[in-house]
């Protein structure tokens, strides 16, 4: 095994859950980067964890966790790959074979992160473009395919064949994990943010970090993206991305108050805004701005920017929000950014504004269960003296929470209005 093994150990199943949390991506990354076999790596990572629970317990929990569950990987992969050994393949076999037994005898305490590469495989043009995203989120943090469906809004059943086809196709093409040419590499970079993006959006739904599964993604998407803008310094939507995810996570700490209750952005202290988040995600706005090209990431950065100049003046510039709110409508053609929209519309010139931007999206595909919608129009509705109209919406929006804090939240914000 690699790795010492201590006699005084933590909890194994906690242990093993960290371990998933930190590394499942990277040593996924890794397993399949000589092999391009995406199932096959997880396969033979998932019995690593499976071994882990089992001899974890009775033995310690190993120095280097991460060391002890790739060199178990790595086993159970060279196992996979002798029984499917062909006369046909021979020669690739024996060649990975021998490839892995390399891997597998040199120092495993400096284990490289591949997930980059992977992110771009993932990217690649062979790929089915609307799979390039949710083929990101299992591989590289390890969501699974029912979580992936309800962010696309697909059936879990579907999901997780089309992810099967997918993993097939890095296979049977035999994509490259590789980085690709900086001329090739701006046509796959939108898909790679989008699922850096939608995997943070995952973690910052879970506010105080209470469930396990969401724990640390917000952390990691960071760090994605990080990767990402440092690998592309003149790309004007890498820096935005990352920008208006330290946007966000610098407001974390106001998003409950001491007592655990929801506080909207509107009504947050800023005073409990990291400032060093802040102020570095609006220098990455401003580079972004120096360079050539306008995208989506740049312009809702500029929306956080503008809440977050309220610590400067004491004010929200709901007008320039609104503004901008626009122009992302035109580039994205988004009910969800024509719902933000419809709010700072009724901050800047009233609630029938923007109740009547709402009603232009009330059709849209998903709307029916889409929270945020149903209270917006929650809020508009009361404002605009619709008493039982709002009281419906408000029913809604109550339904649809997940979050008990915001639960709660929506229905004193009901009682208020309405009383």
């Amino acid at each position: 095994m690699a790795g010492r093994l201590s006699a005084m150990a933590p909890d194994a199943g906690a242990a093993a859950e960290l371990a998933a949390r930190r590394s499942y991506g990277k040593l996924v990354a890794l397993l399949a980067a000589r092999s391009r076999d995406v199932a096959g790596a997880e396969d033979a990572l998932s019995e690593a964890f499976a071994a882990a629970l089992a001899q974890w317990p009775r033995h310690g929990v190993p120095e280097r966790p991460e060391a002890w569950l790739l060199a178990v990987a790595r086993r159970r992969a060279l196992d996979a790959m002798r029984r499917r050994q062909t006369r046909a393949d021979a020669g690739t076999h024996l060649l990975l074979l021998a490839e892995e037994a390399d891997a597998m005898t040199a120092d495993a305490a400096q284990i490289p992160d591949e997930r980059l590469r992977l992110l771009f495989a993932c990217a690649h043009p062979g790929i089915e473009p609307a799979m390039r995203a949710p083929l990101m989120l299992q591989t590289v943090l390890g969501f699974d395919a029912a979580t992936i469906a309800s962010a696309f809004l697909v059936p879990p059943s579907a999901m997780a064949q089309r992810l099967v086809r997918a993993k097939a196709r890095i296979r049977e093409a035999g994509l490259a994990f590789a980085i690709p040419e900086r001329s090739e590499m701006a046509d796959r970079l939108d898909a790679v943010l989008a699922a850096i993006y939608a995997a943070f959006s995952e973690g910052w739904t879970d506010a105080v970090g209470a469930e396990a599964r969401r724990r640390n993604l917000a952390g990691e998407a960071i760090w994605l993206a990080r990767l990402a803008a440092g690998l592309l310094p003149r790309e004007p939507e890498a820096l935005s991305l990352l920008a208006l995810m330290l946007f966000a996570e610098g407001r974390r700490p106001a998003r409950r108050d001491a007592a655990g209750a929801y506080v909207p952005l509107a009504e947050q202290d800023w005073r409990l805004w990291d400032a060093a988040m802040t102020q570095e995600a609006e220098a990455l706005l401003r580079e972004a701005g120096s360079l050539e090209g306008l995208g989506r990431y740049q312009l809702e950065a500029a929306v956080q920017a503008v809440h977050a100049a309220r610590r400067l003046t004491g004010r929200t510039d709901w007008p320039a929000v609104a503004r901008l709110y626009e122009a992302l409508a035109i580039v994205t053609r988004s009910p969800v950014v024509a719902i933000n929209r419809a709010v700072a519309l009724a901050e800047a010139q009233g609630p029938a504004a923007g109740l009547a931007l709402l009603d232009t999206v009330a059709d849209a595909p998903g709307i029916e269960d889409y929270q945020p919608y149903w209270a917006a129009r929650a809020e508009l509705l009361a404002r605009c003296g619709d008493v039982p109209a709002a009281r419906a919406a408000f029913a809604r929006a109550v339904g649809l929470e997940r979050d008990a804090a915001v639960r709660e939240f929506l229905m004193r914000r009901s009682a208020r209005l309405l009383a």
